[in-house]
Formats: C-alpha cells, structure tokens, sequence
C-alpha cells in the first residue's frame, strides 16, 4: 500500500496536534507545520499525498499556500480549515483549486471522511497525470538547449509556474542561465504581450536602484531635474525580473517586501502611492538561506520570494547536455562568421567532456565562439579551445583553469572559496548533531540557528542524518 503522508499547517499548536493523532489514528502519517511558509519550504524537500491548512494564519495565508501549491505539487489535494465568519472565502479557496474546506468546530469523523473522499479524488488524478505523461519528453524549451533529466525538470516546472502569477525565486550558479528562464516564463504566461524588464542589482548604486526601480519625483533630491517612472510601472502588467537580488540593502528589501504585500510603489519624493499590476522573477547566485542566517538577508522577504523556486543545474551536472550545446553553438557562430565548421576534432571534444565549466553554459558559448574564430579548417582542433587544464605551466585557480573574463573569475573565485569553507561547515553541523544525539531542533537550536535554515545547511552539504547514526 502507498504511504500517505498528510501535512497539516495550523498556527494553533492545539489544533496541529488534535489533527495529527486523529489522522495517525487511521492509519496516516501525518507532519505538521506552524506557519504556511515552513511548510512550503517542506514540500520542496517532500511529497505529500495531502495538505491540511488553516485559512487565517498569520504572515503568509492558507489562500496563499493553496495557490502555491497548486503550482509546486498541482495532484495534490488540500483542505481547509475555516471558522464559520470566513465560509464565504473558503468557498473563493475552493474556485481556486482547494478539493474541500471544514468549518471549526469538527469531528474526527468529519476531517476522516473528507481525508478519504480527497485521497480518493488524488488516486484519480495521479493515474490521468501517468497516462498522459505529456506525450513524451521536452527536446528543449524557448531558447534552452538540452535534454537532460535534469533540465526537463526545470522545463516542467516552467510549465507549471508560467500560466500562473505567482512570485518564482531562480536559483543557480552565474552562467546557468537565470534571465533564460525567466523570460521563458514571461513568454509563456498571460503577460506575454506586456513588458518584461530586466534590472541587474549589481550594477547599480544603492541610491539610484531605489530611483530605477520605484521612481522619483523632480526636485526630490540633487539632481532628480526631472520627474521619473520607476521600472514597476513600466513594468506594469507584465513580468519585472530583479537579477542577483541577494546584492540590495536591507532598506530596499523592506521597501521590495512592502511592494510585494501592498501592490503598490510611492516614488521618491511622492506622498501618493501608485497601484502595480506586475509579476515578480527574482534571481540568485547566493544561497539566500544563509544570507538569512547571517542576518544579510530578510526572512520574511525570502519567504515572499522563494514561493516557486527553480533551481538551475550547473553544466558540470548535465555534461549529457554537452553534444547538443556544443552543436548549437558551432551552428550559431560558423553562420556569423561565415565559416563552414563541420565539428571538433576528437581530442579537442574529449578536452571538453573532462573539463569542469566553472563559468558553466555561458563559458561552453565563450569557448566555442573563440574556437570558431581561431580554426583555420573546418574542424576545430584541441589547441582552437585555449582550455588552461590541470597540467599545463600556465594553471592555477580552479583545477588549473585561468579564467578568460570577470565573470569566469568571479565564478572561480566564489567555487574556491565554497570548497575551502565545505569541510569547516561538515564539521561544524556534524559536532553539534553529535552534541544533541542527532537531534536536528536541538542543534538548530543550540547553534542559534533556525530549523529550516540548519536543514538547508545539511542538504546543501548532502549529509543525510539517518545515515550518519548507523555508521
């Protein structure tokens, strides 16, 4: 028999627990959650069979989790909890995708017959979502290239989040491709034929982001001569795309999380807030979790972002990708350059295959493009590559690879200093389990860190807690 695994979000300890025995009762496993955004951040990590939710809930709402689930785990069923004043909403959580709602007060007869007709109406679904199995495999998807197990889930989750308006967090090594799948999302989505605006937060000062992204009026500061739209109503009903977020200020997150709850911007200099109508894609290089736990980085803004998260594989991960890379890219720059490049030469693709791609896709593009220009026949030789590996009298930084531009170097420099700092971390979570007798809220607790953010850590780290004891 399948395992059902029910996941019941309450803020009201009492009514967490009341639930869990009576569905453990049955014969479930139920875990329970305290707030809407833990438990989304659970589902990321799990699957669930069903959700049990609470609609009035503090920070994020059970209307909301709803609608992310629907978007992260769309077979699976959810309830919601209401009191009898808010019926009329749990009706609107129903036309939005919820299977059934339950008014306080219930019985555990009530919450096992709705469990059951839900779990019933999920078996239904999963077995239609199998046999129609999307007709085969993506061969790519907009401007992707790559077949990959890997980047068909990326590409499926593209399907599942674009037709919706819901906020997606990007995650991923530079080079991967972040502004790709955003713009995917933009050109698959309802807003397709309204703006997509791109802002990169590194490239501007702190003053001037605030400027570009919320407006300012004439004469608000030195040198406002005129007055400016800011990039969210130019953005306005379409997609705006914050790139590298984990780079603004504390300031401007707490002015971009009041954005994102309000809807609405005030310019600088303005008294009169301005409604937005725009679907926010933010990306990172970073790992915002950390951030968090180092104080660098809002929770409760993590939490608004990281809703739909996407997480790009770097190319080192999905080397079976590299035939069909290499082939775009050869096609792309022998028809600028007017050459006729029919291939690599065999020992200039194994080179290829073996090297690590610190720069990841982008760095493959930048590699081929200098091939192509350097051939002088139509196949490109080991030495057109200009590869610095492990070996050659000119290595170094990573696995002897010299970097060939800023980006590369900063990639490079970001992977030596994650290797350097790995053992320290392996240590530093192993010791405090140790201390707890592998009890992962006490060492959480102990270190001073939250629960979710010491778990990313693990998982991060591949350390899985159940292995650990047994050895």
């Amino acid at each position: 028999m399948e395992n059902i695994d029910v996941l019941v979000v309450d803020d009201e300890a009492v009514i967490r627990e009341g639930l869990r025995r009576i569905l453990e009762k049955e014969g479930f496993h139920a875990e329970t959650s305290p707030s809407g955004q833990i438990a989304l951040e659970r589902m990321q990590d799990e699957n669930f069979s069903l959700v049990i939710t609470d609609l009035k809930m503090p920070g994020m709402s059970g209307m909301e989790v709803l609608k992310a689930i629907k978007v992260l785990q769309p077979e699976v069923p959810v309830i919601i909890i209401t009191g009898f004043s808010t019926v009329d909403t749990a009706v609107e959580a129903m036309k939005n995708g919820a299977f059934d709602y339950i008014a306080k007060p219930f019985t555990p007869e009530q919450i096992v017959e709705k469990v059951r007709k839900a779990l019933a109406q999920r078996a239904v679904l999963v077995e239609n979502i199998f046999l129609k199995k999307e007709l085969g495999e993506h061969h790519g998807f907009d401007l992707f290239v790559g077949e990959s197990k890997e980047m068909q889930k990326v590409y499926r989750r593209i399907i599942q989040v674009a037709p919706t308006d819901s906020t997606v967090l990007i995650t991923g090594e530079s080079g991967t491709g972040k502004e790709l799948v955003a713009r995917a999302i933009h050109n698959n989505s309802h807003r397709r034929d309204n703006p997509f605006v791109a802002v990169d937060c590194t490239s501007l000062a702190e003053n001037l982001l605030e400027s570009e992204l919320f407006g300012h009026i004439k004469g608000s500061f030195t040198g406002a001569i005129q007055t400016k739209t800011g990039l969210f109503k130019v953005a306005d009903g379409g997609t705006l795309f914050l790139d590298e977020i984990s780079n603004i200020s504390l300031t401007t997150q707490a002015k971009l999380l009041r954005v994102l709850q309000e809807r609405e911007i005030t310019p600088i200099g303005g008294t009169q807030p301005v409604p937005i109508d725009i679907r926010l894609v933010a990306a990172t290089n970073k790992n915002l979790r950390t951030l968090v736990s180092q104080g660098n980085f809002r929770e409760d803004l993590f939490f608004r972002l990281n809703i739909i998260p996407i997480d790009l594989p770097p190319l080192r991960e999905r080397k079976g990708d590299l035939p069909q890379l290499i082939g775009h890219f050869l096609t792309t720059f022998s028809e600028e350059m007017g050459k006729e490049i029919r291939g690599l030469a065999p020992d200039a693709l194994a080179l290829l295959e073996e090297y690590n791609f610190p720069g990841n896709v982008r760095e493959l593009e930048n590699i081929i493009e200098r091939a192509v220009v350097l051939a002088e026949g139509d196949l490109i030789q080991k030495e057109d590559l200009e590869l610095r590996v492990a070996g050659n009298e000119t290595g170094g930084g990573l696995g002897g690879y010299v970097p060939q531009n800023v980006d590369e170097l900063k990639e490079t420099k970001r992977q030596i200093r994650e290797r350097a700092v790995e053992p320290i971390e392996k240590a530093f979570v192993l010791q405090a389990l140790k201390r707890n007798n592998w009890n992962i809220t006490r060492a959480a607790e102990e270190t001073g860190m939250l629960r979710p953010n010491f778990q990313a850590l693990l998982k991060k780290l591949r350390i899985s807690v159940r292995n650990q004891m047994g050895n």
